[in-house]
């Protein structure tokens, strides 16, 4: 089961690992289709048409599938309380997690600060 978003998505714990593994720069929203998600998810759609972050590779994942328990169970994700689970990885490593609805702007301030251009 997928999300019905424009967003590439992740369906397995196991995808997501090769994902991060041999991506440089990832950001993955693991949510819902609910009313904090959906502006995250907008958000992202937006900020790779843009082209600016062509560097990235973003996805999404399904909250409620037991595969996403890679991402529920992040020590960066374990006080999270609230949907979406966002995460950045770099290099293979957690840079960023943040959980709740995020504006545009603060998606870009992340990947801004999270990733450089350089690939």
């Amino acid at each position: 089961m997928t999300l019905d978003t424009p967003i590439k998505h992740v369906t397995s714990a196991q995808e997501l690992k090769e994902l991060i593994t041999r991506t440089k720069n990832v950001m993955v929203c693991c949510g819902r289709m609910g009313p904090m998600c959906l502006p995250v998810y907008d958000a992202m759609d937006e900020l790779q048409k843009d082209g600016g972050y062509d560097h990235v590779e973003f996805r999404d994942m399904l909250f409620d599938d037991p595969e996403s328990a890679y991402i529920r169970q992040l020590p960066e994700c374990a006080t999270f309380r609230g949907l979406p689970f966002t995460v950045y990885w770099k290099d293979g490593k957690v840079v960023k997690a943040t959980s709740s609805i995020q504006t545009k702007e603060q998606v870009q301030g992340i990947l801004d600060a999270s990733f450089s251009n350089q690939g």
